[in-house]
């Protein structure tokens, strides 16, 4: 009889082990066909205004760079500080830098290579456009440039954003506003170091290829390149044509 029973309570135990759970309930598998529902397929669209977790996006001045009204930002939304600033330079040398050039002024190593020159960040009208501005062409692109949605996070273009603001203050700045202590510190004009003279003539705000008689209201491609607005665009090229 003991032995009968424990056979009894192993029995139990085992059935108890059974995968009586959803793994072994009808069900459909992943994008296979199905007759219940009017369109034949398993797999059900999201019901309208789905949100995936974490994507919520309810700052609409953080996520789009206008306000409630549709108008671009004219402030940040988010705080600056030099660690944002930092930030934002590490971004721009990866992903700006290329064709506006380390100092913004459009002249990065591909468009002295032939890329499209994009206008300096220095002009009065990018000086003056609204932050919301630059993380609309950040976000969607502008003109040749394509969007760098999905290479940049929304907040690494906001502290792009922040550093090109810092680069158009750094060449535009009043030296009147600087402490006594930094202003000391500045060549005084004419008097600018051949190692300074070097650098503003390898990295000018404005290019002086001969293309660029009205830059930069009138951005044009260097000389000699295939598809070039301006000058050098009559002169002959030893590239082939773009297709």
């Amino acid at each position: 009889m003991k032995r009968l029973g424990l056979l009894i309570a192993v029995c139990g135990f085992l059935s108890g082990c059974s995968r009586l759970d959803m793994q072994d309930q009808p069900k459909y598998k992943y994008q296979r066909p199905s007759e219940f529902f009017a369109d034949g397929r398993t797999g059900r669209p999201e019901v309208e205004g789905t949100i995936a977790r974490g994507n919520l996006e309810e700052d609409v001045a953080l996520y789009t760079g206008k306000d409630e009204k549709g108008a671009d930002l004219e402030a940040l939304p988010i705080p600056v500080d030099k660690a944002l600033i930092e930030r934002g330079q590490v971004r721009y040398d990866i992903y700006c830098a290329p064709c506006h050039g380390r100092v913004g002024n459009g002249l990065g190593m591909i468009v002295r290579r032939g890329f499209k020159q994009p206008p300096s960040y220095h002009i009065d009208r990018l000086r003056s456009a609204p932050v919301g501005h630059y993380y609309e062409v950040i976000t969607n692109g502008y003109g040749a440039m394509l969007n760098y949605s999905a290479q940049v996070p929304v907040r690494d273009r906001w502290a792009i954003i922040a550093y090109i603001r810092a680069l158009q203050l750094s060449q535009n700045v009043n030296a009147n506003e600087l402490a006594a202590d930094v202003r000391s510190k500045l060549p005084q004009p004419g008097q600018e170091s051949a190692e300074q003279k070097a650098a503003i003539k390898m990295q000018p705000l404005a290019p002086t290829d001969a293309d660029f008689t009205n830059f930069p209201a009138n951005p044009a491609t260097p000389a000699g390149v295939p598809g070039a607005a301006g000058a050098g665009a009559l002169k002959p090229s030893n590239q082939p044509e773009r297709k």
